[in-house]
Parts: structure tokens; sequence; C-alpha cells
């Protein structure tokens, strides 16, 4: 506590803290903040972000959630996210089951990645939609507008394109997948922060 390792705006609600939070990184003065920054698109006076813990949230290093980000991890669920993990703004982890985001990742706005279905669907009295976990690997873009729901994963050095859709396990890393296509639009990239 002394050295401060969580920064958190004003407008943050906390709906639960229930769960458990872990640092599994050395500790920094400010290396976890939660609500800031401004995104132009957005108006940051009306913008407000969520935290519902009642599972369990791993944080491997730095971690930067703009505003209006929401959080929330179910009982049951477990979210790791790696060292030097960035949302800009307005975008919402939802996780059941369980999330892993490798290091290096950046999400741009209104992303949605979930782990659940939230609903129950039952053929003959078998449920047909269980939670799935998701994994997205290391140095990870994620364009605006994307959903990355459950059964989804992304390895390593990969662009989602702008409002693409992400259901299936990806083959290919270094490349460009968009819209809900699960074959790359281009291979061998690099991206930057």
């Amino acid at each position: 506590a002394i050295k401060l390792p969580v920064f958190i705006s004003h407008k943050v609600n906390f709906r639960s803290l229930r769960g458990i939070i872990k640092i599994d990184a050395p500790i920094s003065r400010g290396m976890i903040k939660i609500g800031f920054g401004n995104v132009a698109v957005f108006d940051r006076r009306y913008s407000r972000s969520i935290l519902e813990l009642h599972g369990t949230w791993v944080i491997k290093g730095n971690c930067y959630l703009g505003h209006g980000s929401k959080i929330s991890v179910g009982e049951n669920g477990y979210l790791e996210i790696g060292d030097n993990f960035t949302i800009s703004a307005e975008s919402a982890i939802i996780c059941h089951k369980k999330i892993i985001i490798g290091n290096d990742c950046l999400f741009s706005w209104d992303i949605q990645v979930m782990d659940t279905d939230f609903h129950k669907i039952f053929i003959d009295n078998k449920q047909i939609n269980l939670d799935e976990p998701i994994f997205i690997g290391n140095s990870i873009w994620i364009g605006c507008r994307s959903l990355i729901l459950k059964g989804a994963s992304i390895p390593d050095n990969c662009i989602i394109g702008a409002s693409s859709m992400i259901t299936k396990k990806l083959q290919y890393s270094n490349s460009v997948y968009t819209g809900n296509d699960s074959k790359p639009k281009k291979e061998n990239v690099r991206w930057e922060m």
C-alpha cells in the first residue's frame, strides 16, 4: 500500500469486490490505472468504469484500463492479464470461466470479450451452450468494436481488425484477421504500440 500500485479514477463504480485480486509482478507506484484517459470520440464526463469481482483476477504487470472500461469476473471466473496491457476506453471483459490475456496487448475502444452466453440453452434437458475459455496471446492489437467470444484463441503477434468477431481458435501468429473469418488477411506482420 505504501508504494500505491493502483490508481483509481473517481468515476469507477465498484459493483462487487468479493473476489480476489492478485498482483503477480514486482510492485511499483501506479502500475495499475483504472478509469483514466481521454479518447476523443467519447464524452468522458459521462463515461464511468465498472468493476464487478466475484472470482479471481490476476494482474501480471502494468495494466491500464481507460475510462468507461468494465471488468466483470463471475464467481467461478479466472481472469489473467499479462504485463503492459492497455484498453483505450469503453470496452468490457466479462469472465465466467477463464480468460487469459498475454503480455503487450492493446485493446481499442468498444471491444467486448466474454466467455459466456449468460443464458442457458437446452436441448432434451442437456445444456448446449457451456462457457468456454478464451486465450489471447502476447502482442495482440484488437481494433475498435470487435467481439472476442467464448472458445476464441488468438496466437501471438496478431492484429484483429475493427468490427471483427472471433469465436474459434485462430491458427497463424503474426497475422491480420478481419470480419469473422478464421483465415488471415495478411501474414508475416509486425505492429508497434
